[in-house]
């Protein structure tokens, strides 16, 4: 049950972002700068409330080697950093592009960032219940045509409906596709921990690498043409790059290890 202790793990996560788009528009009234102060001390409280959560057996030492089946790991790391490139249209300009890119103004916005936040709470469990019983190959390879989708179809409608359903598909893969690439992580690299620490720093060095990327990237994109449709495109174009990596790398490895 690996699957679904990691999709637990990670709706605290999930549970934050419900959070903050339920407060945001309350606290906007009093100001940016006052909105941005009231998050940080109540991420210093729930700081100060988990402390004694963490653990006390000191952490497994391990290098920066390269475990495991070489070719379909470093595959991994990059579809990871393009997964957090497809994500980052959604994480940061979702609302924005629905307040004012539609016109719908802040609650609006706001509604469907606590819908984000929702998906990012049942996301985890059913994924990683799926990935118990169809295994975490699939159920990631199943992870990057469904987000693809949800990013690739705002390029051509606007619809509620589509607005709503992307909202919970992204919002739910923020956290399950660290759910989905951990457990496979650790499918590549049986049995041998300090391997999968040194997997997992790579595969995390990946995904920063990512979200930079994506963030200054489809910044810069939309700082020259204006247009919102555009990064959604760049987002879904890089989950189906991060499959097909997957696909290939998977079809390497199974000549390569009959």
């Amino acid at each position: 049950r690996q699957g679904l202790a990691g999709g637990l793990i990670l709706t605290g996560v999930a549970l934050g972002i419900a959070l903050s788009g339920t407060l945001v528009p309350f606290t906007l009234g009093w100001g940016v700068r006052e909105t941005w102060l009231i998050l940080g001390g109540l991420a210093v409280v729930l700081t100060a409330l988990s402390w004694n959560g963490w653990p006390t057996v000191a952490p497994v030492k391990s290098d920066m080697r390269q475990p495991g089946p070489v070719l379909a790991l470093k595959s991994l790391y990059l579809e990871y950093g393009l997964n957090a490139v497809g994500l980052v249209s959604h994480m940061v300009f979702w609302v924005i592009f629905i307040a004012q890119g539609l016109g719908l103004g802040l609650a609006v916005g706001a509604f469907h960032w606590v819908l984000f936040g929702i998906g990012a709470v049942l996301g985890p469990v059913t994924a990683g219940y799926l990935a118990d019983r169809l295994g975490f190959l699939a159920t990631l390879r199943a992870g990057y045509l469904l987000q693809a989708a949800a990013a690739g179809i705002l390029v051509f409608t606007d619809h509620m409906a589509v607005l709503v359903i992307s909202s919970l598909i992204m919002g739910a893969f923020v956290p399950v596709c660290t759910t989905l690439v951990l457990g496979r992580l650790r499918e590549l690299i049986p049995n041998d921990p300090d391997g999968q620490t040194a997997g997992w720093r790579w595969a995390t060095i990946g995904f920063a690498g990512g979200q930079a990327v994506g963030a200054y990237g489809l910044s810069y994109l939309f700082d020259l043409y204006g247009e919102y449709r555009l990064l959604f495109a760049v987002g879904a174009a890089a989950l189906v790059l991060a499959l097909m990596l997957n696909i290939l790398a998977g079809r390497k490895s199974s000549k390569e290890n009959p």
